[in-house]
């Protein structure tokens, strides 16, 4: 895939996430509006699957439009926005996240451990812990669970020692952090055991 597919890839992310997270904030504010009114009870089970399902969805495009979607060298991301959206994006699922590094990066950067972390979602059936942490040498994301299952052309992809063919659209990120990498200047080795994956980008 060319640089010139990545940027277009990019830039569509970039339109999804922008255009969707829009419906998905009318409607909490309607939810709200419909609370206040006393047309709903806030705290009934219904009004509550409805809160919880847009909260989900909003924290799921917000880290999605960090992780596919466009992002230029001048543009930075805080550390406490970065684990704020890591975090949201994990609540409530069996899967926990830890955002270790402090100060602020360049968007470029946290985008691939963005990208590096939901590859280690994937192998995590079961659930587990993601840690993201950076050092002089770059970042480290470590995934720990009671069970990892690899679906090894790609882990091998991002090692650089297997071309993928067709590609599941469950495991496109696997696709996209090895170009950006590449792309980038940056290097990409994985390790792992029975219990524990951990994929360094420097």
């Amino acid at each position: 895939m060319p640089q010139t597919s990545a940027t277009l890839a990019a830039l569509i992310g970039s339109r999804l996430c922008h255009d969707l997270i829009s419906p998905i904030g009318a409607i909490q504010n309607g939810l709200e509006l419909i609370a206040l009114s006393g047309g709903a009870d806030e705290h009934s089970p219904e009004m509550a699957l409805i809160q919880d399902s847009c909260n989900s969805a909003a924290a799921r495009i917000k880290f999605f439009r960090v992780a596919f979607g466009s992002a230029e060298s001048h543009q930075s991301l805080g550390s406490r926005e970065a684990a704020a959206t890591l975090a949201a994006n994990t609540e409530g699922s069996r899967l926990s996240a830890e955002w270790l590094p402090q100060g602020d990066f360049r968007r470029q950067d946290v985008q691939l451990a963005f990208l590096a972390f939901l590859c280690c979602e994937s192998a995590l059936p079961v659930g587990g812990n993601v840690r993201l942490d950076r050092d002089a040498a770059g970042w480290s994301v470590t995934a720990t669970g009671r069970r990892i299952a690899l679906d090894e052309i790609y882990w091998d992809h991002l090692n650089g020692v297997a071309q993928l063919g067709e590609i599941a659209p469950n495991r496109v990120q696997f696709a996209l952090l090895a170009l950006l990498a590449d792309e980038r200047g940056q290097k990409i080795m994985v390790t792992c055991d029975e219990t524990q994956i951990t994929i360094k980008i420097a």
